[in-house]
């Protein structure tokens, strides 16, 4: 059997497919490359003016979800949404219940700048006018118009007494007591007790007639008194119209179109006479709440709180990174203030959702589903299609603590969340109302097809990064050897990997490695510098691992031959870097039922399809030399030096190879190593990390000395389309010095290891004598003679003792 040829090992990419010289003839893309699948449901999503119509965007961390939806949304004309300004103003009627306003995209804080300015007047005008002589003499004209009225009226009560010999006197202010005179002094109680019984009658009698009259002028005082009150207020209103009515006249002209805007300033007019003492006295309470919201000190009754302000009027795109309970729905702050705590409307702060009304959010799945009631919060939302704010204090806790309870927003957004595949199906079984909410799924691709037309277009991405990170161009060459890097990335030929992420850090580190030589363009030395860096930075591990094999710790053969014993392969991964290493496979073989033994299933350290593998070859076994009689012959496999778990079914062809050699006898060459699994058919079946695999045992073969030329790896023949092996490989192959082979079946594997033909059965099932397979059948039935002739001697010994 021949090996490959230099072409299947590696497929390059042909300058000529790169019509440039620098990336800075290339047109930036401005979407992310090869993800056409997911970007036609993000279209469809988004062009759904329907509820429900949330993304989950499905794929691996890298692959530029993110960096693909905000491109997206950069150059997507929505005009369906429409953002705008909410803002939140106390209600004056109910103040547990601060008011919401929706404004135009802008107006929100043109709307907080005028109230502040008639704020700041007021402030102002309000103290200086109620301070003004022409103001306090209309207010002591009716103080003291109120103050003759009662007096005369008290007058008039005080000299009926008189005449009646009864004294009006006051005892507390308000409260007022009738006393018998005697002469110029009041009675005592002694006098008034010596007086005779007709006298004291009359006293009685003149002072209940005094009372009955005095509670009427007490009456027609308190008329006065609320007569007094509304004259006064109403020249307070009067007097605060002629400062305010000019200024909120011009507001309401002004947000004329405003209807919700028109009211406020409507119940602004007339909260502010009834209120007048916040700006005539100074109200610490009010000052330490400023003072601790860092805003300015005015009178926060006034105030619009502006929640969400659109500088202009494109759709919000808003990116949560830290989608906590408060992050997202908003929250309520609090001041506290000589250990009482204070809350009003001004100080309702706003979340992601709120920012991104109108527009679209972005979060991460896990994240918003590690956050305690934040996935419930959530959906909510997305069902009511209104964001309240509520405490997470009231939701975790059974206190009644007083606060407010803001009006609902109306919510109009789209969600997108980034996650994995795993959670999506976690979501979709245990969640039933997730499949109702994100009814769209944009499932990310994670390799593109490898042709002329998508290398350019992969070439114009890599100028897009170039760019977008600000990094030096990269030459054609330089652009060839990324490319061919990321199908080795993706592990096919024909395949170029969609992790972005990746390629990103390739050019980063390739530009330092440009800059430091002083160069004007990446070149691809710098690619291969980085990529020698990357891979020297983590290779620690895999260092140890060559070290045991030089050494003499860990027992390779790499040279001769040797029964039962195969040089199987296998990867390690160790923190994202894969590497390949060489495994020894042996089996022994002894009379038996016919049973192969895996030592690794029987001491628990072999993996479930591990284990499937192995029985796989032990049915194939008996399908070839089992058929018709018993095989009397059982085996057993381990891999040698192995102290941990093994799973996989990629070494089951090495094993079933050692097998054959163990029953045969025949001895297996240690210059090939083999990977591959097998099916009951004898069919070899493709395996995972062939390159890591075959730079693994070629390393091995390295470490214990020159190479021969005679050694090599057998690999499957379905495997050949996923060869990108490493340059100093690939060198070796060209000098004669290593070789790999594929096969397609097990008999071209046997063939190849034993040196013998693996052999064909003719008509009666017999293997021709030279074979490996006849070699097997003759041993196994001189067994199945000697079984037959210890079975006769045994019914011989039998009848003769009966």
């Amino acid at each position: 059997m021949k090996s490959l040829p230099l072409n299947q090992l590696y497929k390059a990419c042909v300058l000529k497919d790169l019509p440039f010289k620098t990336t800075r003839q290339l047109e930036p893309l401005a979407e992310i490359v090869g993800q056409n699948r997911a970007q036609e449901a993000v279209r469809f999503a988004l062009a759904m003016p329907h509820g429900g119509y949330n993304v989950y965007a499905v794929g691996l961390n890298g692959l530029g979800k993110r960096t693909m939806m905000l491109r997206f949304l950069e150059h997507h004309v929505d005009t369906e949404h429409q953002s705008h300004d909410w803002c939140y103003v106390a209600n004056f009627e109910e103040p547990r219940n601060p008011k919401l306003l929706q404004l135009p995209a802008g107006m929100g804080t043109r709307l907080k700048q005028d109230m502040e300015k008639l704020m700041s007047r007021l402030v102002k005008m309000i103290p200086q006018t109620f301070d003004s002589d022409s103001f306090l003499e209309r207010a002591e004209q009716l103080k003291d118009e109120y103050g003759r009225k009662q007096e005369e009226e008290l007058a008039r009560v005080a000299q009926q007494a008189k005449r009646k010999k009864v004294s009006l006197t006051v005892t507390t202010p308000g409260g007022y007591r009738l006393v018998a005179m005697n002469g110029e002094e009041p009675h005592t109680a002694k006098s008034f007790q010596a007086l005779t019984d007709a006298q004291r009658n009359k006293f009685e009698e003149v002072i209940n007639k005094l009372e009955k009259r005095l509670r009427q002028a007490l009456r027609k005082m308190a008329d006065w008194e609320q007569e007094y009150a509304e004259k006064q207020q109403a020249l307070n209103q009067e007097t605060l119209e002629g400062i305010s009515r000019h200024q909120i006249d011009e507001l309401m002209e002004k947000y004329r179109d405003q209807s919700d805007v028109v009211a406020y300033l409507e119940a602004v007019r007339t909260d502010l006479a009834e209120n007048l003492d916040i700006f005539l006295d100074e109200d610490e309470e009010q000052t330490a709440i400023a003072w601790a919201a860092m805003e300015k000190k005015m009178p926060r009754r006034y105030l619009v709180n502006v929640l969400v302000h659109q500088k202009t009027n494109e759709v919000p795109v808003v990116v949560e990174d830290n989608p906590n309970y408060h992050n997202l729905f908003g929250y309520v702050e609090s001041v506290t203030y000589k250990g009482t705590v204070f809350t009003d409307f001004s100080l309702i702060r706003s979340g992601s959702l709120h920012r991104a009304n109108g527009g679209y959010l972005l979060m991460d799945a896990i994240k918003v589903l590690e956050q305690p009631f934040v996935w419930d919060g959530l959906k909510r939302a997305l069902r009511s299609r209104t964001i309240q704010i509520n405490s997470l204090e009231r939701e975790l806790t059974l206190s009644g603590t007083i606060s407010i309870e803001p009006q609902g927003v109306p919510l109009n957004v789209k969600i997108v969340l980034f996650g994995d595949r795993e959670t999506w199906m976690l979501l979709q079984e245990y969640d039933s109302e997730f499949a109702e909410l994100f009814r769209v799924t944009a499932d990310f691709e994670n390799e593109m097809y490898r042709s002329e037309e998508s290398q350019l277009m992969y070439a114009k991405f890599i100028a897009s990064l170039v760019v977008e990170k600000k990094l030096l161009h990269c030459s054609n060459k330089a652009v060839a050897r990324i490319i061919e890097h990321s199908a080795r990335m993706a592990d096919h030929q024909d395949r170029l990997s969609l992790h972005a992420a990746d390629i990103a850090n390739l050019l980063r580190e390739s530009d330092f490695w440009a800059r430091q030589a002083g160069a004007r363009l990446i070149s691809d030395i710098h690619v291969e510098r980085a990529l020698e860096s990357a891979r020297y930075r983590s290779s620690r591990i895999r260092d140890q691992f060559y070290d045991s094999i030089r050494d003499g710790s860990t027992l390779v053969t790499t040279t001769g031959t040797c029964v039962g014993q195969v040089n199987a392969l296998s990867v390690l991964s160790t923190g994202g870097f894969e590497f390949g290493l060489s495994n020894r496979v042996t089996a022994t073989c002894y009379y038996g039922d016919g049973a192969v033994m895996d030592i690794e299933r029987d001491v628990k350290l072999g993996g479930n399809i591990h284990s499937k593998g192995v029985l796989i070859l032990s049915s194939w076994l008996a399908s070839h030399f089992a058929v018709t009689d018993p095989m009397h012959l059982s085996a057993s496999l381990t891999f040698e030096q192995n102290y941990g778990e093994v799973d996989g079914d990629s070494a089951s062809l090495a094993e079933l190879c050692a097998l054959v050699s163990a029953l045969s006898g025949l001895p297996v060459r240690q210059d090939l190593a083999i990977t591959g699994s097998v099916n009951q058919f004898g069919e070899v079946q493709p395996i995972g990390g062939v390159n890591e695999k075959i730079e693994g045992f070629y390393a091995t073969c390295w470490l214990k000395g020159e190479l021969t030329g005679t050694q090599g790896v057998i690999i499957p023949a379905t495997n050949v389309q996923n060869l990108m092996l490493d340059s100093e490989v690939v060198k070796a192959a060209r000098n004669g010095k290593f070789s790999v082979y594929s096969v397609a079946r097990v008999e071209e594997a046997i063939t190849l290891l034993l040196g013998k033909p693996a052999g064909k059965p003719d008509a009666k099932g017999q293997y021709p004598k030279q074979s490996v397979f006849g070699i097997i059948q003759q041993r196994l039935e001189k067994m199945r003679e000697h079984e037959r002739e210890e079975q006769s001697r045994d019914d011989q010994k039998d009848a003769s003792i009966h």
